[in-house]
């Protein structure tokens, strides 16, 4: 078996050279020696007797940055080509490859890693040392797999000037590209940390990079949680009781009322760090951006990675998930619709049960509540219907949603989506109401503690007051950025603007944090539509609901008063202080009104800019594209693009969110395009748009849904929070007991 016993000795006898110098550093200057000792401890204490394992292609620079890594951790270094295979075999690696083949190779060479043990080392692996499944657990039992990931553009560049015109596994028909295409899987299965490394990023800096990704992997405390109404002196005296990642998937709604914002905020990417992801796809987009947001020890990179692929893998019609279409001028639309129930919650959706059923004990049964303008509803409910069998029997999902306050077919959706562990119930009032329930609901200790005692069952969200419907909505504001450098129509970091439509203020709160992890968004549009608080709000910083009264439009999923995610906007522009946040809320709660002060009003302005638009203007700019392009809006869309078209200033490209398909509002859209008889049938209105060979075509899922039997059955309640609690119990009776 290969031991690493050559660097011990050296190490010792330096150290024991070094004691008496120490001694006198001590007794003479302690400050300085304070310092050295500090910092010697800090990077021994890094490994300790685990190892740093440097894994990625040929031409990553596994051994140069192994090296610097190892000298600044006074640690010993290993590179398994030198020190390992060729001192194992008596012979080059090249010779060895020659001589045995392709496949004996891999065999020969994980057999070697299988007798190869150390501690408290740098370790360099090959790059076709993870294709040895036996080879690769071996060695990642004592150690910590640091994954060098750099785009294959560039690794085929660094292997041309190297003169490396063979790698194992190449064969003739073979490309270089394909081999290290074929690699990644195996790069992906093995590692814990991801560490980007751009074209022109120097040895030295990568090696620094690893070093924080170490250190970040092995501290998790510094990825903590706090409510936006938590006061500052409140978080010092409550350092026992941190709140991580899975602790705010569960529980959604902090305790004192407010929402979950991570205490040291978003992660910053460089320039480029971004770079290196416009060749990627968008799953491989979303893994790096979640990886950084997400500490390991909540979900480790393999499980998050299978989370993802599972999320966005056959359920999009898309094989590019989120594509960015030129629409005319500078204008883009960011496609959000080719998810299973058409909207953009489908990207959040998709993934946060999967997130839900593994960050959650397994000891208690848990209900989720939602409320919905729309479309979170069906999205919710198709979600959690996907989890495997076992995790349906403890999780149930309960949707709340206004009877008369969603379109026709997105009513028919929630309805057509109900399962076993998911019901939909019609509420006779507005979606303020409902989620002002749910909030009333989660902040009722008394409440919730019966439901555990005498159910054995806990409550959670999945609204976007949830962090983690928050984080997938940030991967596509970012990819869309990426997808326009990639088509060549801006050089990176050239800016752009975003239009979004909005009412609860979480779509637009994501393209903010991609602004702040470093997506060169120049201006975010809010664009309302006749229940246009929000523009008001933005424009002058009141938010008034006093005399306003909800108003049903074509675009119901942004009719909304009371937008939730304005909260954490509101705690980030306030320097994180929960306790003006608390005091704008409790007005607002007790009043009904909060005005903001002018240097808040001027620091929200630099980022935010709002319009709104009317109903007969939504309409006519349905039909204005359809006539001109031959492709149709749906209604929220629609209500973008008009305010789009007001505030831009053709500076720069912009890009607007496209948040539904226009199969879910088939009346208003048959009304827009001047159709004059419209059957009231859901699915008779989309045979009829389907007839127009619309662009894009009628949403497939939607048919289907549509097509399944027994859709008009639901529960109907009266806006009364007893009534809600009476259909909570009702559900957890019937699924958990």
């Amino acid at each position: 078996m290969f031991h690493v016993v050559q660097y011990q000795p050296l190490r010792l006898i330096t150290q024991n050279s070094l004691s008496s110098m120490c001694l006198k550093l001590m007794l003479s200057r302690p400050a300085v020696f304070a310092q050295i000792w500090k910092s010697w401890f800090s990077s021994h204490s890094l490994v300790g007797n685990k190892n740093i394992i440097l894994m990625g292609p040929p031409g990553a620079g596994k051994t140069t940055i192994g090296r610097i890594v190892g000298q600044k951790l006074d640690c010993p270094v290993i590179d398994i080509d030198d020190d390992v295979l060729e001192t194992t075999w008596n012979m080059s690696v090249s010779e060895k490859l020659q001589d045995v083949g392709n496949e004996q190779f891999l065999e020969e060479e994980g057999k070697a890693l299988l007798k190869f043990s150390a501690s408290g080392s740098v370790i360099s692996l090959t790059g076709s040392n993870p294709m040895h499944a036996a080879g690769m657990q071996h060695v990642k039992k004592n150690g910590i797999v640091v994954y060098l990931d750099v785009p294959t553009t560039v690794i085929m560049s660094r292997l041309k000037s190297m003169k490396v015109d063979r790698i194992v596994g190449q064969s003739p028909g073979i490309s270089l590209k394909d081999i290290l295409q074929f690699r990644k899987q195996f790069y992906k299965r093995w590692y814990d940390i991801r560490v980007l490394c751009g074209g022109d990023i120097a040895a030295e800096v990568v090696a620094e990079k690893v070093l924080d990704a170490v250190k970040r992997y092995q501290n998790s405390e510094l990825e903590t949680f706090i409510s936006t109404r938590s006061s500052r002196s409140g978080r010092s005296m409550e350092k026992d009781s941190h709140k991580y990642f899975s602790d705010v998937v569960t529980e959604g709604l902090a305790p004192d009322g407010g929402l979950f914002v991570p205490e040291r905020g978003l992660p910053k990417f460089t320039a480029g760090e971004w770079q290196s992801l416009i060749e990627a796809t968008y799953i491989e987009r979303a893994q790096v951006i979640l990886e950084r947001c997400i500490h390991p020890s909540d979900i480790p990179a393999s499980k998050l990675a299978e989370i993802i692929g599972t999320a966005y893998g056959e359920n999009f019609t898309c094989s590019k998930i989120a594509p960015v279409r030129h629409l005319a001028g500078n204008q883009f639309l960011l496609e959000l619709f080719h998810g299973p129930t058409a909207s953009f919650k489908d990207f959040a959706l998709q993934m946060v049960p999967h997130i839900f059923a593994y960050c959650i004990p397994r000891s208690c049964n848990y209900l989720v509540l939602v409320a919905t303008s729309g479309d979170t509803g069906s999205a919710v409910l198709d979600g959690f219907s996907r989890l495997h069998d076992t995790d349906r029997q403890r999780i149930a999902v309960m949707n709340f949603f206004p009877e008369d306050g969603v379109s026709p077919i997105q009513k028919s959706q929630m309805i057509g989506c109900q399962k076993e562990n998911a019901w939909s119930v019609g509420v006779k009032s507005d979606f303020d109401f409902c989620q002002t329930a749910i909030k009333q609901i989660f902040t009722n200790s008394d409440y919730t503690g019966f439901l555990t005692v005498e159910y054995g069952t806990a409550l959670a969200a999945a609204n976007s007051i949830n962090w983690a419907r928050l984080l997938p909505q940030v991967v596509y504001h970012a990819s869309a950025y990426l997808d326009l450098v990639h088509q060549d129509i801006i050089p990176f970091g050239s800016p752009v603007d975003v239009c979004i439509p909005t009412g609860n203020f979480g779509n637009i709160l994501a393209a903010l944090y991609a602004k702040m992890m470093g997506i060169p968004i120049r201006k975010c549009i809010c664009a309302s539509n006749e229940n246009n608080v929000l523009t008001d709000f933005i424009r002058t910083g009141v938010y008034d609901l006093r005399g306003r009264k909800l108003i049903p439009t074509f675009s119901p999923a942004v009719d909304i008063l009371k937008s939730s995610n304005l909260e954490r906007y509101l705690h980030l522009i306030t320097n994180e202080d929960g306790q003006l946040v608390t005091q704008l809320y409790n007005q607002l709660e007790n009043q009904g009104h909060f005005q903001l002060q002018k240097d808040l009003l001027e620091k929200l302005q630099q980022d935010l800019v709002a319009g709104w638009c009317s109903e007969e203007d939504c309409l006519a700019a349905i039909h204005s594209v359809y006539s001109t392009t031959g492709y149709i809006l749906d209604t929220h869309t629609a209500v973008a693009k008009v305010v789009a078209d007001r505030l831009q200033d053709r500076t720069c490209p912009i890009i607007i969110s496209s948040t539904a398909h226009y199969s879910k509002f088939a009346p208003a859209i048959l009304r827009a395009l001047r159709i004059a008889e419209i059957n009231q049938n859901p699915l008779s209105q989309l045979h009829l748009l389907s007839s127009y060979s619309p662009l894009p075509p009628v949403h497939w899922g939607l048919l289907e849904t549509l097509k399944k039997k027994g859709n008009e059955d639901h529960q109907v309640c009266a806006a009364d929070m007893s009534m809600l609690m009476s259909h909570i119990e009702t559900l957890i009776q019937n699924h958990f007991m």
